[in-house]
């Protein structure tokens, strides 16, 4: 079982708890929301960097569960008042809660790196057609071009087909995506870029799931680097991924969630309208 250790009666409470596998995680959190909230906590915030069962976000075949939803309603349930998360695999899960969230954007972390680069003939690149608009925002901060790579899937995690829609002819290109889970779709990528002349290309993936053979996929692929958040730990290390922290960003959103302050300025849309 899972208890406080001292009073929290009347206190804001920020649990912090990602919910990968396994389902321990998720259960762990439940439990202390509704330990929390039968301590009397005047506020219980629940801080999930990356929530699972996000990609179960609609009923997309028969006889199937909508995960995302399932796990909204227990969060409730168990007696959240709020919940902070980080790029969700589909953002309209947000409003699967009756309570408010926070979606921060790991794009705060990933642009300044990206900077630090310093890479001469930057394009990003979008994995598949439906992450577009959000690194259509990206490429949109650097003043740069984006191209898409349209996959057709046999089966779940499994790609069929690929085609990039755009020229990487000599490009430094970027991807970016929420969820690296077995490293296909990026390997695949990242080959096809370099055979039709990428200079170079590098992922970002906000979520390192990184299941199955993932290290070794990533690990023997073309590109440079692969960088993640923290908000999955690694299972082990390896020189090809590079780990960003999220704390800066996640105590900045949790200060102003407790001073009841806007988080407006963390978010890279707000800061383009501003140079506009």
């Amino acid at each position: 079982g899972v208890e406080f250790l001292e009073s929290i009666r009347g206190r804001f409470v920020f649990l912090i708890q990602s919910t990968f596998a396994p389902a321990d995680n998720l259960m762990e959190l439940l439990l202390m929301i509704d330990a929390a909230k039968r301590a009397s906590a005047y506020k219980v915030i629940a801080v999930i960097p990356y929530y699972g069962f996000a990609r179960q976000d609609r009923k997309d075949k028969p006889r199937v569960a909508i995960g995302a939803k399932l796990v909204a309603n227990m969060i409730m349930a168990a007696g959240a008042d709020r919940v902070v998360t980080m790029d969700l695999h589909a953002a309209q899960i947000q409003g699967y809660f009756d309570i408010p969230v926070d979606h921060l954007e790991s794009s705060a972390i990933f642009i300044p790196y990206i900077e630090s680069l310093f890479l001469p003939n930057l394009t990003f690149a979008a994995p598949d057609v439906g992450s577009a608009n959000r690194i259509r925002e990206v490429a949109s901060f650097f003043e740069t071009d984006m191209v898409i790579c349209d996959k057709h899937r046999k089966r779940a995690n499994e790609i069929a087909s690929m085609v990039v829609i755009g020229d990487v002819n000599d490009r430094d290109i970027v991807l970016i995506d929420d969820i690296c889970d077995t490293g296909g779709t990026l390997a695949k990528s990242a080959l096809l870029m370099k055979e039709k002349g990428a200079r170079s290309v590098r992922a970002f993936c906000t979520h390192p799931v990184l299941s199955g053979k993932a290290y070794e996929t990533i690990n023997n692929s073309v590109l440079e680097e692969l960088v993640v958040c923290d908000t999955i730990p690694l299972k082990t290390e390896t020189e090809k991924i590079k780990v960003l922290s999220t704390d800066e960003l996640f105590a900045v959103a949790l200060r102003n969630a407790y001073e009841n302050k806007s988080i407006n300025s963390l978010f890279i849309r707000n800061r383009l309208r501003k140079s506009i």
